[in-house]
């Protein structure tokens, strides 16, 4: 998330606008970056994510039109600009875009994007997994659970989980021996089996 405080994480619940300028795979990417590496120039980021400072900053500054991203003028020398995350959560509901088809297309994107960096990221790991520690493979894994439950017991299980995941985040201490960013997916989708719905 990029925010190392022990305070509740910034959250945005996104609007029509946010949601559109969000919808672009350098602006994702940016966004994401600033959250887990913490505050950085435009030349940075261009570094870390293999593109020109040029496209960087151009799509920084339509991040910042929308209030994901701001401008740190503090740390700033010269004509180098510091930017960083505005929030450490970005929120939706399902429905918020309902009456709005170009918004649900770019939440849509955004989903779809979500889960293709899942896939990126746990190739990853398994190209990698056999050099590390015997007890960082044991810690990290995937599994998945199958139950049949109503909508609103499934979004009282979503919140809790979540509660759970603050709570960890709020006493996780960096400094600490070992300590390393890791990166957890959460999902629950329906069953679609044959031709149900």
């Amino acid at each position: 998330m990029g925010n190392d405080e022990k305070t509740a994480p910034r959250r945005v619940r996104i609007d029509h606008r946010q949601v559109r300028a969000l919808a672009h795979p350098l602006r994702t990417r940016l966004l994401g970056a600033l959250r887990v590496q913490g505050p950085a120039t435009a030349t940075t980021l261009a570094e870390l994510l293999d593109t020109n400072t040029g496209a960087t900053s151009y799509h920084l500054r339509q991040l910042a039109e929308v209030g994901l991203v701001t401008e740190e003028p503090d740390r700033g020398t010269g004509r180098q600009r510091w930017w960083r995350a505005a929030h450490d959560v970005t929120n939706w509901e399902a429905t918020d875009f309902d009456d709005d088809p170009d918004a649900r297309a770019a939440i849509e994107w955004i989903q779809a994007e979500q889960v293709r960096l899942f896939v990126e990221h746990a190739e990853r790991w398994f190209a990698v997994r056999d050099q590390w520690p015997p007890a960082w493979r044991d810690a990290f894994g995937m599994s998945d659970s199958f139950m049949t439950i109503s909508s609103s017991r499934l979004e009282a299980l979503n919140a809790e989980v979540w509660q759970l995941l603050e709570r960890y985040r709020a006493e996780a201490d960096p400094g600490e021996p070992g300590a390393e960013q890791v990166y957890i997916f959460l999902g629950s989708f329906p069953l679609l089996l044959g031709s149900k719905r």
